[in-house]
């Protein structure tokens, strides 16, 4: 069918719509990235797309949305089949999608990025008129933007709010939402998807959300289907489930699906509550890690870390919250040698600590950066050399002042195997793995002989429920060996499992501190958000 046909039997344009595929696959080459998925996704409902990385859920919604055509099957509009060839046929049959990535003009202002994304844009706009209309639009929603703004000023939560309102302003049909809420505080998060559930149960549009977070799919998607290995597993109402049995249709392993269900006290770490008192009382005295005063300036030219200060313990996991572009990853650049520091002192073991390659081996210090493949990897370079670059030099790899490539290779191949780590050989370029793989292979790296302090930033950020859980274990790992882990994650649900205790970081600067084991995700999230900015003196537990 052409575009102007599919167009031409548009069904009405407004009110929520009937989604269903019907046996859709997609190949690329000899790889099946959609095997055979029929999905039904009912009028005005929230319908959760769950899976593993790679189990086809962007796949299957870029068909949807126009991006890809479908290799065989079917995709119907209230019961009526349609070939979505591209983004302006889905558009016309009212699809519109919010991506995981933002896509906004980052130099114009909110009203500009509103009409900008309506594509009908007069040559000459009567902006008294536009503004007054957005201004009445922006009364329907729960979201309050200065219209004058631009994103390039703007918080990370705030950006989200605008790719979800320039969505909204067209009225769609169909919204699908791809982890929205990756960059939210939880108050924030609960605000959005409030919002996109009422909106959809009032009938003005269906929503089909990607997530990986089994809370927001249990509290606000009225139904949940899992992909694995591109079939559609499991598919039912989440009043009939819970996370754990979705857990184990995503891996298809009930250890992991047991794991899931953390809340419970027996799977808890048993060490957690006790290991986080322990930490507290011996931070002023027996800390491998301490900072002080320190100051970071960011890239605009004003500071993004502020007199911070913190101590982590020996065993201890110390979590740090907070919504992105409030100074974490300037922080971390700031205490892994990526990034200069204007003011303060890093100790480690009591001596001062600059993060040199000398430094590194002898304080005993490793850290898991975000992006491993970007900060922490060569992507030309092999698996094998990958795993070398931070002790190539030294024996048993280097002996002589020889370098022993057959001892980096069998090393290598000794940790492919006790990693998981998928891929063709040690040769094999890095880049060609999977994210997953590239971060089990710096941690195989990382974590490699005794650790005195680890640094990690957003460690499983966009990895699968597999990967996500045996990094988790890891970390935990080297706490129970005595290692000192300052854990940095957007992801609250993350430090509230792993940590013992939770600092949250706002403009720059460490404004509030909980044991993890009393922790109150509401608290956290108006911290989080900026609600409560008394000094640090006021709320340390």
């Amino acid at each position: 069918m052409s575009t102007s046909a599919a167009i031409g039997s548009l069904p009405p344009a407004t009110g929520a719509l009937a989604l269903d595929t019907y046996r859709m696959s997609m190949r690329f080459g000899s790889f099946t990235a959609l095997d055979s998925v029929s999905l039904k996704v009912a009028p005005g409902t929230v319908h959760a797309l769950l899976g593993e990385n790679g189990a086809g859920k962007s796949t299957l919604v870029k068909c949807v949305a126009g991006f890809q055509r479908p290799s065989e099957g079917s995709i119907l509009i209230d019961g009526r089949e349609q070939a979505i060839d591209n983004p302006v046929v889905a558009r016309a049959l009212g699809i519109g999608m919010v991506y995981q990535h933002f896509t906004l003009a980052p130099g114009m202002t909110v009203a500009e990025n509103l009409l900008l994304a309506s594509g009908q844009a007069p040559a000459v706009i009567n902006w008294k008129q536009k503004r007054a209309e957005l201004a009445a639009f922006l009364q329907t929603t729960p979201f309050r933007l200065d219209l004058d703004a631009r994103p390039l000023d703007m918080a990370a939560g705030e950006k989200q709010k605008l790719e979800l309102l320039k969505q909204l302003y067209l009225r769609p049909r169909l919204l699908i939402l791809d982890e929205p809420t990756s960059v939210l505080t939880p108050q924030e998060a609960d605000e959005v998807l409030g919002h996109v559930r009422d909106f959809a149960r009032a009938g003005h549009c269906t929503v089909l959300i990607i997530t990986h977070k089994f809370r927001e799919v249990m509290a606000y998607a009225d139904d949940v289907t899992v992909l694995r290995r591109g079939k559609a597993v499991h598919s039912t109402s989440v009043v009939a489930t819970d996370p754990g049995r979705l857990a184990q249709a995503m891996v298809g392993d009930t250890a992991a699906a047991r794991h899931e269900s953390r809340d419970t006290e027996q799977n808890r770490p048993p060490t957690h509550a006790g290991r986080a008192q322990a930490a507290i009382n011996k931070i002023a005295s027996a800390a491998p890690l301490e900072v002080h005063g320190l100051q970071v300036m960011g890239d605009r030219g004003t500071l993004a870390v502020r007199e911070l200060n913190l101590s982590v313990a020996a065993g201890e996991i110390l979590g740090i919250a907070g919504v992105s572009g409030n100074g974490q990853r300037e922080l971390v650049e700031a205490l892994v040698g990526q990034r200069a520091r204007a003011a303060g002192v890093v100790r480690v073991d009591g001596q001062a600590y600059a993060a040199t390659r000398e430094e590194n081996h002898r304080l005993k210090v490793r850290s898991l950066p975000e992006e491993p493949l970007r900060n922490a990897c060569v992507g030309d370079l092999s698996v094998a050399e990958n795993m070398a670059l931070r002790d190539f030099d030294r024996p048993p790899l280097c002996a002589g002042g020889r370098l022993r490539f057959g001892r980096w290779r069998s090393r290598a191949r000794e940790w492919i195997t006790g990693y998981g780590i998928k891929t063709q050989s040690e040769n094999a370029t890095i880049r060609s793995l999977s994210g997953g793989n590239v971060q089990r292979a710096v941690l195989a790296r990382e974590l490699h002989g005794e650790i005195k302090v680890l640094i990690a930033a957003n460690p499983v950020f966009g990895l699968d429920f597999a990967a996500v859980k045996e990094i988790h274990t890891r970390l935990r790992g080297v706490a129970q060996q005595g290692g000192a882990v300052l854990l940095i994650s957007e992801d609250l649900d993350e430090l509230l499992e792993l940590a013992d205790r939770i600092v949250v970081m706002s403009d720059g600067r460490i404004v509030f501190e909980t044991a993890a084991a009393g922790a109150e995700r509401q608290v956290l999230g108006a911290h989080m958000g900026g609600g409560h900015h008394q000094p640090l003196a006021e709320v340390l537990v």
